[in-house]
């Protein structure tokens, strides 16, 4: 089994799964996407925090990078993340 295959036999719930399904689906060539957590939450129909929790796990086990992405007002923007 390949490592694509291995999210399935990492031991996280199967929302970190969907979640992971679901940047994998909207990245780029490079890996990369810049969902919202409430887009990701309403294309899955989770709740945000829910979300946030299967992103902290997916970061916190390797397998998504996340990058803060600032506005120039420096407000904060939506999350870059990139799939590993």
């Amino acid at each position: 089994m390949g490592y694509f295959n291995s999210i399935y036999n990492s031991g996280l719930g199967h929302r970190a799964v969907a979640v992971y399904r679901c940047l994998q689906d909207h990245a780029n060539a490079e890996g990369r996407c810049w969902l919202s957590m409430n887009t990701i939450a309403a294309e899955l129909h989770l709740s945000r925090a829910t979300v946030k929790r299967a992103l902290d796990d997916l970061c916190r086990e390797g397998y998504v990078q996340r990058e803060h992405r600032w506005r120039e007002n420096g407000s904060l923007s939506s999350n870059m993340y990139r799939i590993l």
